[in-house]
């Protein structure tokens, strides 16, 4: 049952007077749970919990730790239906869809309790000390990643699991060993409140100290602030808009301890339609994007905003059919009125912008808050000449850029800003002649995918969910898979520290039994003393 409330820790509170109410997309109605806004006492409440909880965490154990995100992925199991139905209920998403998004959930924290039970994650490289080299003696080093502290989660609109409250930054960051205050994301606070009642009972299961966990509720950006500027917060997790993401940098930057903001922001995720490809293959590429780009309608960060190809007749007819495989489509529910009154407001922003023409607009009747596709069309010149079109639209939207030539088309991909995924559709013949052209998209993005489509990000070490800015904050990081887990830690070196006061990761007996580079060795073995 919802309550509104805030969980300072185990705690639930409810101190302030401010509150707000989630709606429902679908109907257009408000839901009728109010949710309190947590007041300036109870984020400095959750933020001293966290830090006092930090103290004991940092130390437990993987297997400590891992028990814990098993503990929290049964719980979220045991919430059934009713977890499903308020998603469904605040975001307007389909059954299917909420039901995929929760089986990703609950493989991330399957995915983390694994790391942490083979323990080679923290990177242990010892090198021994040789006293007696000359001209001076090599002391003993021995280095691993030990986590940073109390973490700041902010909740995505677009993924209100995988993403959000138990997502994959909380996660990450538990299984780093430190402790997690999230900030939930007021379109969808009641799906939030329900994930951290379930996060604190695994807390409370398996004896994970107070303050371990905390949700915190607000509509508006005075929480999110507070907290990014405790100096107790170490630092912190967004998804979200170009905006808000480099809003939280510049704070973050100002603070007397600046402290990382890893941000996945903004990415029109550009797709390179090769003349070969296209003269082989156009109706069936169509076919294939506009399904993408109208997938749960637009709202995924890895949706195909532009298309760029060489202007001809192949390019031409491939945008007919583009045109008629999205009128083909059923035009969906976007996950709030907000984001569909921003998302019409993209449009008509590219849609008012010189020499742009329309490939296709969904003009099917719908109801409120139903995103309705749109195509535009221009020139390689004019798309050069005018940044505006390099934006995002958040929504079921793409812009095609049809350029005069490879040489156009190479100078709009070196002038993009940096973005998530960049899609090369080509024969294995044209990806050879005009590698450099793979190339440059390859510096422009963190993914690069042949003959396939940006959506659709899987659950896995060798993926790369991150780009350079804006795209995200820092592109050596991912904000997806086991090595996330680097964004919540910092390395450390002892130096001939005494063998039994070392981390067991590093100790000579290797008690752990993980894997470590040893004198430049990879090797599990233990390390044999020395006279």
């Amino acid at each position: 049952m919802l309550t509104g409330k805030n969980y300072i820790g185990y705690s639930l509170s409810s101190d302030g007077t401010t509150s707000f109410n989630t709606i429902n997309p679908k109907t257009n109605q408000t839901n009728s749970t109010l949710f309190y806004e947590a007041t300036t006492d109870e984020v400095n409440q959750a933020v001293s919990k966290a830090h006092g909880a930090f103290a004991a965490y940092q130390n437990y154990s993987g297997t400590q730790k891992s028990s814990f995100l098993t503990a929290i992925a049964g719980e979220l199991l045991q919430l059934g239906d009713t977890l499903i139905e308020q998603v469904m209920t605040e975001t307007g998403l389909g059954y299917e869809r909420v039901v995929a998004e929760r089986g990703r959930t609950l493989w991330q924290l399957q995915m983390f309790a694994d790391l942490l039970l083979d323990g080679s994650w923290v990177d242990a490289t010892i090198d021994t000390a040789i006293p007696d080299r000359k001209p001076i003696p090599k002391p003993d080093l021995r280095k691993m990643l030990v986590p940073l502290g109390p973490i700041v989660v902010f909740g995505a609109s677009n993924f209100p699991l995988a993403y959000s409250t138990a997502g994959g930054d909380t996660v990450a960051a538990l299984a780093a060993g430190c402790p997690v205050i999230v900030k939930s994301h007021p379109m969808h606070a009641g799906v939030s409140e329900l994930v951290a009642g379930a996060v604190i009972r695994a807390a409370q299961q398996t004896g994970m100290p107070d303050g371990i966990f905390s949700h915190l509720n607000s509509q508006n950006y005075t929480v999110g602030n507070q907290l990014l500027k405790h100096p107790q917060v170490k630092a912190v997790g967004f998804t979200g808009s170009v905006a808000g993401g480099t809003s939280l940098m510049k704070l973050a930057a100002e603070r007397p301890e600046p402290i990382p903001v890893f941000a996945e922001m903004g990415s029109i995720n550009p797709v390179v339609l090769m003349p070969e490809a296209l003269h082989k293959g156009g109706a069936e590429i169509a076919k294939t994007y506009a399904q993408s780009i109208t997938l749960g309608s637009g709202q995924f960060c890895t949706n195909p905003g532009l298309l760029l190809g060489i202007a001809g007749t192949d390019l031409t007819a491939f945008a007919k059919s583009l045109a008629d495989e999205i009128l083909k489509t059923e035009a969906l529910c976007m996950l709030h009125p907000a984001i569909a009154h921003q998302f019409d407001q993209g449009k008509k922003t590219m849609q008012n912008q010189l020499a742009v023409e329309q490939v296709v607009s969904y003009e099917h009747e719908h109801r409120s808050n139903y995103g309705k596709p749109l195509v535009l069309t221009v020139k390689g010149a004019t798309f050069l000449h005018n940044t505006k079109l390099h934006q995002e639209v958040f929504g079921p939207f793409s812009l095609l850029v049809q350029c005069a030539d490879l040489n156009e088309l190479t100078r709009v991909i070196t002038q993009l800003e940096g973005q998530l995924t960049g899609t090369f559709m080509a024969t294995e013949k044209e990806l050879s002649t005009h590698f450099s052209i793979a190339e440059a998209l390859q510096n422009r993005v963190g993914r690069l995918i042949f003959n396939g489509v940006p959506t659709g990000v899987e659950v896995c070490p060798s993926m790369q969910h991150g780009g350079p800015f804006p795209a995200s904050s820092d592109s050596r990081f991912t904000a997806v898979g086991i090595h996330s887990i680097k964004r919540w830690v910092r390395p450390i070196s002892f130096q001939n520290w005494p063998n039994d006061l070392l981390p067991d990761a590093l100790k000579n007996a290797n008690p752990l039994q993980i894997e470590r580079l040893v004198n430049n060795k990879r090797t599990s073995e233990t390390i044999k003393k020395t006279s």
